[in-house]
């Protein structure tokens, strides 16, 4: 083992170490707030520093109850299945427009302004009035996501297309390439690791939107059910939540870094 994959490792542990103090510290400080070893017995079951038996959240993740009481398994299932499916449709949608923003001015005048404007609305802000219009809590899930999470793969295809060294957008005139041609062979290949980019950022925002959404909407969801548990009093629960949906954020940036890494021509060469 090297140095610097010790350094990886150790590192992030001395980090976590200093988190648990400070966490026990507010836990101290706070009354009732739930301490680091207390929160353990809720995630993994046991027995509680008040002699309570616990039965964890994690100790049984599949378990379904009924429609609405299911284990967390299925919670966080649901969640991907929503951010997943926005996510697909920013990606139709998105990849298209920053191609034409990108590879024409006029494009770009007509639709710059209005990509700023829309960047930076909350999520929060889109979900009344989507909720309103789809009357169902699955679509507007999904299209507020979509909404939100656009942008970046808008921005950062246009980036990649705008990349594209002139030498060879000029081979592709000598050739007399059609525009599609021009867009498959000249383009894209230059293009697809910022597109990349611009999904990895794109899933992280979708995966950051879908807590919120759930919050508001109901339902199944991992969102949904950390409001659930903060109505029900259950702090311990609702650390145990935010830690899952940092977890899994992690664990989706990781893969698309990967997969953008493997498109990456430049880090192939």
């Amino acid at each position: 083992m090297n140095k610097e994959t010790l350094k990886k490792i150790l590192l992030p542990l001395i980090v976590l170490v200093l988190i648990i103090q400070v966490w026990s510290g507010i836990a101290k400080i706070v009354e009732d707030f739930p301490t680091p070893s207390d929160t353990y017995v809720y995630a993994f079951g046991g027995v509680t520093a008040d002699g309570d038996e616990i039965e964890g959240v994690l100790s049984d993740p599949f378990y379904v109850e009924n429609q609405d009481d299911k284990g967390i398994f299925w919670q966080i299932m649901a969640s991907l299945e929503r951010v997943f499916g926005g996510f697909a449709l920013a990606i139709i949608v998105g990849v298209p427009i920053g191609l034409l923003v990108g590879m024409s001015k006029n494009v770009q005048y007509a639709l710059e302004p209005f990509i700023q404007i829309f960047k930076p609305v909350s999520p929060l802000a889109w979900l009344p009035l989507l909720l309103f219009v789809f009357q169902d809590i699955n679509t507007t899930a999904v299209s507020t996501i979509f909404v939100t999470s656009i942008w970046p793969i808008i921005i950062n295809t246009a980036l990649g297309v705008k990349n594209v060294n002139e030498d060879y957008l000029n081979v592709a005139k000598v050739l007399q390439f059609s525009p599609i041609e021009k867009v498959f062979q000249i383009i894209l290949p230059v293009a697809v690791p910022f597109i990349f980019t611009g999904m990895r950022l794109s899933l992280g925002i979708a995966w950051l939107v879908i807590v919120a959404a759930e919050m508001l909407t109901g339902g199944i969801g991992i969102g949904f059910w950390i409001w659930d548990e903060y109505n029900n009093l259950a702090y311990h629960n609702i650390i145990i939540g935010i830690i899952i949906v940092g977890i899994i954020g992690f664990i989706l940036d990781v893969i698309m870094g990967r997969i953008a890494d493997y498109f990456d021509y430049r880090k192939n060469v």
